[in-house]
Parts: structure tokens; sequence; C-alpha cells
């Protein structure tokens, strides 16, 4: 009720004109938060098409790995082995599927996971031990 007065001119009533006046600034606050609103939402829908997760740990030189040369690294990569840690947890198993399906019969995972784990955890002395007892990624 008080504002009822506070509005009104002298008794006359309400003054419609300052109802007026409020009715646009609320109307115009509305459309700034609905645009706000849209505008989050807009940008969390667009992701431009180079970009990648943040979460995703860029790729190691697999070619560090005794017995993987630029090709195996690459079918590696397509079965999304990308770095030494993919690598050391792989399965020799997997692996040896991994090669089959490329048709890499002759290749011989049996030492990359250890090379890898070597590799993963910043070993490099002991990688380059390992590898001296290496030919063709398998042990001698």
């Amino acid at each position: 009720m008080q504002v009822l007065l506070l509005l009104s001119e002298g008794g006359e009533g309400p003054n419609t004109e300052l109802l007026w006046i409020l009715g646009i600034l609320l109307g115009f606050f509305a459309l700034v938060v609905i645009s706000g609103w849209l505008s989050t939402l807009m940008k969390q829908q667009t992701v431009p098409a180079n970009h990648e997760p943040r979460s995703k740990k860029e790729a190691d030189d697999l070619t560090l790995i005794e017995g993987i040369g630029p090709k195996v690294k690459k079918v590696l990569a397509g079965a999304g082995i990308e770095t030494f840690d993919d690598l050391a947890m792989a399965s020799e198993s997997d692996l040896n599927q991994i090669l089959e399906g490329a048709g890499l019969h002759m290749m011989n995972p049996e030492s990359w996971i250890e090379q890898a784990k070597l590799a993963s955890k910043g070993k490099l002395k002991e990688l380059e031990r390992l590898q001296r007892t290496l030919k063709g990624g398998r042990k001698s």
C-alpha cells in the first residue's frame, strides 16, 4: 500500500508514468540477463575445430623405444597408444593384436612395455642399459 502512495500524485491515483519507467527498467534488466545466459550457452557449445581437450597428454616420441620405428609408431597412435604411459599400461597380447591387425607380423613387442615404463618415469640411463641388451626390441 505504501508503494502505491509513493507512486501517486496527491491522491489522484497511481502515477502510471513512473510505473511505465519501472517496467522499461525491469524489461531492460531481463534482456541483459537473458543475453548473458545465451552468450554463455553459445560459448560452451562452440568448440573450435582445432581445439583439443586440456586433459589430453602430448604424444611422446615412441621411436625412442628399441624396436619401434615411424611406421609402428603410427600404427600404435591409430590404436590410441601415443605416450610412454599408454604403452606401459598396454598388455603384450593387446600390442600383438594391434600389430597383427596392421599386417606387422614380424614385430615383437616383448620388451616395449618394460622400456616404456622406464621412459615414462624418466629413467633414461636404465633404459639405455636395457636397450644395449636388445636387438630389434628383442632380448638377445
